[in-house]
């Protein structure tokens, strides 16, 4: 389709043009600055791309970033808006994707650890963890953001540009970002390799399907499943309870038909018509294993001790009790490599892991993030969701557990966000931003602001988030790496460098300590970081947290599972509420992973795919190109 209309510019520059009138291609469709030729905005409906026209024989060629999109009768192509509503410099950035090898000389990764998979991406072996050469000298500065709303706040948009930032200001910088899950791709929020200027390469290989790691996770979970109900076939030598099992299938992809199922409907042995369900693979435990596990050695021994359920007995059962552990092994051992690629400008990018932010821990592998900190003076490694989610449970389970300790925070925020949390209205919506100031700074974290510019708005309400920040007594920076890239985070770039010099020893903490009871760390999570005044638990909760502590497990950090639109477990209570009570309605124990899930309010940990998904928009061109994620 895109293929007919314009011919692909193979040079891929990006020409911001200064010209306000329209362009016309030689196919007569017209270009004008991202306004389309309908009365209404259209969703996208392709990838944005680079392509090149001429008004004639002698004209000179134009190069333009373009976007496919469906108009009402056929698809159309606009210019993507470069600026943010003004027109930039004349300037050329390359697009042009480095080859692999060039992006880990940067790192100076020698090629004995990198195995390359294709032109653009590549494995990076854990043998370099172990060589005396690479010791970690790096710090790590934490991205985390605002309560977002449902298209999210360009949270890896600020991640990826602060990473381009720094690399221009002439640091050796990488980022650790998560691997994106199917889910959100076809579901509401979209791809999560950035945008704009500011993406991770190439963006559509990472959205999809990437180097196979989700297929392995996926494949070790359904293992040990298959594994369980083959034990039951065969007898139940280990006398499992069929109806304790609480090792559930997964897939990555929003399927709300699968959370509650039945299986084995035409067995009349042990586990005959047992109900279970799915859960997407960024909640699987194995995910979260793999994304906590710091080498092989610590992947098996978590491996080995997850709990499938229990005997009728009531005591618990392991995967190594059905001998389940080298075989996820083997379907893990290319998965458990950190993925080296790129961003839109040739800096490098690890990209590993992938559980949610919400329903799981949310942030790259500790592995990626191990790697990193030695090999480059700044590592960006972006958390999940709002801070009340994937920053705190960076710094209550990923921090405790593997010592690595943030050096700064970044916390993005927008001016929709706040507007969305004001219930329309931007000052109502500002302590909601407050709050999140609040809950990092009392991990002990040096924190700057990261304004994330959108095109509609104002410079007064730019303006008023600056204001509130100040009165906080926390610096902002304008982040524009969408529309500029590495230039239009340079500020931010240059403020948390200087952030990390003024505070080379920072005091900084869990929100818990690991000895204290179970209830009581929910009761800090949701007292502190949530602003509750009280957690009430249903007598299904009450009774499995009880015998978790029995079963040896009282001092495992606590991942609270809840919505993210929310300080509260209800997404509709916006702002910074308080004296309201967190409901926590159910638990389960993650012990390979190594913390206990708390699940409060409606959180379900398989989504759903909205009426009109984004499945429905993305497509493959007459070349071959993925159009559309």
């Amino acid at each position: 389709m895109a293929s007919q209309a314009l011919k692909l510019n193979t040079t891929r520059r990006v020409r911001p043009t200064l010209a306000h009138a329209p362009t016309t291609f030689n196919n007569g469709i017209i270009l004008d600055e991202g306004t389309p030729p309908f009365n209404r905005p259209i969703p996208t409906l392709g990838k944005e791309r680079l392509a090149n026209s001429s008004q004639g024989a002698s004209a000179a060629r134009t190069d333009y970033l373009v976007s496919v999109r469906q108009g009402q009768r056929r698809p159309w192509y606009s210019v993507r808006r470069i600026s943010n509503s003004r027109i930039l410099p004349m300037a050329i950035m390359t697009k042009t994707l480095l080859p692999i090898q060039v992006v880990a000389q940067k790192l100076e990764i020698p090629a004995k650890y990198v195995e390359t998979l294709g032109p653009y991406g590549a494995k990076v072996r854990l043998e370099l963890l172990a060589d005396p050469a690479y010791k970690q000298v790096g710090k790590l500065v934490l991205v985390t953001a605002t309560t977002p709303t449902a298209s999210g706040e360009g949270k890896t948009v600020t991640a990826i540009g602060l990473t381009q930032g720094l690399a221009l200001i002439g640091k050796r910088a990488v980022i650790t970002s998560r691997e994106p899950s199917l889910g959100p791709v076809f579901g509401i929020k979209g791809g999560a390799a950035g945008g704009g200027l500011s993406q991770l390469e190439p963006s559509a290989k990472i959205n999809l399907h990437f180097h196979g790691d989700f297929h392995a996770l996926s494949s070790a979970h359904n293992l040990l499943a298959a594994l369980i109900d083959a034990h039951l076939f065969h007898g139940n030598d280990l006398n499992l309870d069929p109806d304790r099992i609480t090792w559930p299938r997964t897939l990555d992809m929003n399927d709300r038909a699968l959370r509650r199922i039945a299986i084995s409907l035409d067995s009349k042995k042990d586990g005959g018509a047992r109900k279970t369900g799915f859960v997407i693979t960024a909640a699987s435990e194995i995910m979260a294993i793999a994304a906590l596990a710091s080498d092989r050695k610590d992947l098996r021994a978590r491996l080995d001790s997850i709990v499938i359920g229990v005997t009728r007995t009531g005591q618990p059962v392991r995967a190594r009790d059905l001998q389940a552990t080298g075989g996820m092994m083997a379907l893990l051992a290319e998965a458990i490599l950190p993925n080296l690629v790129q961003t839109t400008d040739g800096t490098p990018a690890f990209v590993h892991a992938g559980p949610f932010g919400n329903i799981a821990h949310g942030t790259s592998s500790v592995i990626s993030q191990q790697m990193a900190l030695r090999l480059a003076d700044y590592v960006v490694n972006e958390a999940g969701f709002a801070a009340d989610l994937g920053a705190e449970k960076y710094m209550d389970i990923v921090m405790q557990q593997s010592g690595i300790t943030p050096a700064a925070a970044v916390l993005v925020t927008t001016v929709q966000s706040m507007r969305n949390q004001g219930a329309g209205d931007l000052e109502r919506g500002l302590p909601n931003l407050g709050r999140h100031i609040d809950n990092l700074r009392g991990f002990g974290l040096p924190t700057i602001v990261a304004i994330n510019r959108f095109p509609r708005d104002s410079d007064a309400e730019l303006k008023r988030l600056e204001v509130y920040c100040a009165e906080h007594g926390t610096q902002t920076a304008l982040s524009e790496g969408f529309a500029k890239g590495a230039p239009g985070s340079k500020e931010l770039a240059e403020k948390v460098v200087e952030l990390i010099e003024q505070n080379p020893l920072p005091t900084v903490h869990a929100a818990y300590d690991l000895d204290e009871p179970i209830v009581e760390k929910i009761n800090k999570v949701a007292r502190r970081i949530y602003g509750a005044s009280d957690v009430s638990f249903s007598d299904q909760a009450t009774a499995k947290l009880q015998q978790f502590s029995e079963w040896g497990y009282a001092k495992l950090p606590v991942c609270v599972a809840k919505t993210q639109y929310s300080f509260t477990d209800d997404p509709k209570v916006l702002g910074a509420p308080t004296g309201w009570t967190l409901r926590v309605t159910d638990a389960s124990l993650s012990a390979g992973a190594g913390f206990v899930v708390v699940i409060a309010g409606n959180t379900m940990l398989m989504p759903g795919l909205p009426k009109v998904s984004r499945a429905t928009s993305i497509d493959v061109d007459d070349a071959g190109e993925i159009i559309g994620v």
